[in-house]
């Protein structure tokens, strides 16, 4: 087989593992409705079953950026055993649990097991690929994105009053993504083992480049998951103020609206191959940004108009993620790619507890149709750090010097 072909194989089969791996993440959240009546949960204790697992994300990939677990341990064995791990956790979950305080605790593991997940997944990715390595992330963040709307997609087609199917339907996902990331070779462009270096995070968070790209990423995170949490909420009040539609459509609305992203992640990760990752990512940013105050605007409106609208804002809202990944992939040391991945991952999914939390008690006070608008600051933030970063001499570092 030769080297490209082996390298498209490793793509084909590491996507797939992600795309498994990740249905976790919103598995609890896609069956809240029903955990909320069956529990009794309050609008806040709902959110938290989401927030648990960007916490337990954040806290597992703190841990694993200061040991720098991810440059020491092999990926694809910490990547198989965090996903089994996951999968353990939520069906625990499914068939033992009946109340909010031990859902919160599993769901926080659940976050730590994911943290080593994605980034030990982005190491292997950039292990082989160099040219195209816009592209080879985009399709791994594609990956995830389709992941994390699988089980909105499990709810739709037979879930909904059923949360426990959902739930094992996930975890079982998992399973079979956990074994199928161990036929997955390490690459040629691959780092060795690196030894633990504590100075290792300061140096990658004090680096100018990498801080800039960074920023971009935290804008860009604290509008993606708030309006993944909240756009099965947002699509059944807007479907309800035209004339109402089924919550098993709304439901695959939703997996569309966050699945459609997969596609975003792809044309994104093509386009900032060809033209830079500062031009592509300010662009997606610039446009998801003007979605969240457009919600308000579509709110309401007939379903026509509203399907259009929440697909094409998934589309766009994702798009960039993997370009910030690449970035700092192509920004920091060789040798310690996987700690500087795990840190930009980790604080950026810190940023999202406060944007998840924050979405519901806005739509408290103004309403589902405008509770978004708040998030444009992320996109704002985010366009300014990436252009300023275009205008500097590291910019030759992306993309092949096309910034």
């Amino acid at each position: 087989m030769t080297d490209r072909r082996r390298k498209y194989r490793v793509l084909g089969i590491l996507a797939t593992a992600e795309l498994l791996a990740m249905t976790l993440w919103f598995s609890v959240s896609a069956v809240g409705p029903e955990l909320a009546t069956a529990w009794d949960l309050s609008a806040a204790e709902t959110a938290w079953l989401t927030n648990a697992v960007q916490l337990g994300f954040v806290a597992g990939a703190l841990l694993s950026a200061v040991f720098t677990v991810s440059d020491v341990v092999k990926p694809r064995y910490l990547f198989a055993a965090s996903a089994a791990a996951g999968a353990a956790a939520t069906v625990v979950i499914a068939t033992s649990v009946s109340s909010f305080l031990p859902a919160l605790v599993l769901r926080f593991v659940t976050g730590m097991a994911l943290a080593g997940v994605y980034p030990p997944g982005m190491k292997i990715m950039a292990g082989w690929f160099r040219g195209g390595r816009g592209f080879a992330i985009g399709v791994l963040v594609g990956a995830l994105t389709v992941g994390s709307a699988m089980p909105h997609l499990l709810r739709a087609v037979g879930g909904v009053g059923r949360p426990t199917a959902v739930l094992l339907g996930s975890a079982g996902l998992a399973v079979v993504g956990a074994v199928l990331v161990l036929f997955v070779d390490p690459g040629p462009h691959q780092a060795p083992a690196a030894p633990f270096d504590p100075g290792a995070i300061g140096r990658i968070a004090g680096d100018r480049g990498t801080i800039l790209a960074n920023l971009g990423y935290f804008g860009h995170m604290w509008e993606l998951y708030a309006v993944w949490a909240w756009i099965p909420v947002y699509l059944s009040a807007s479907f309800a103020a035209s004339g109402g539609e089924s919550e098993s459509f709304a439901a695959l609305v939703t997996f569309g609206t966050i699945a459609v992203g997969g596609a975003g992640a792809v044309a994104a990760g093509i386009g900032a191959d060809r033209i830079g990752r500062t031009t592509v990512t300010s662009a997606s940013m610039i446009v998801s940004g003007g979605a969240c105050i457009a919600a308000g605007f579509v709110f309401g409106a007939p379903t026509a108009v509203v399907v259009p609208f929440v697909l094409l804002w998934g589309f766009v809202i994702v798009a960039d993620s993997a370009q910030f990944s690449t970035a700092v992939s192509e920004l920091a040391d060789d040798a310690y790619v996987g700690s500087a991945l795990t840190f930009q991952t980790a604080v950026g999914f810190l940023l999202t507890l406060g944007s998840i939390q924050l979405t519901p008690i806005l739509a408290e006070w103004v309403g589902w149709r405008w509770a978004f608008a708040p998030l444009a600051v992320g996109p704002l933030v985010g366009t300014a750090a990436m252009l300023t970063l275009r205008r500097l001499p590291e910019a030759a570092s992306l993309a092949g010097g096309r910034g």
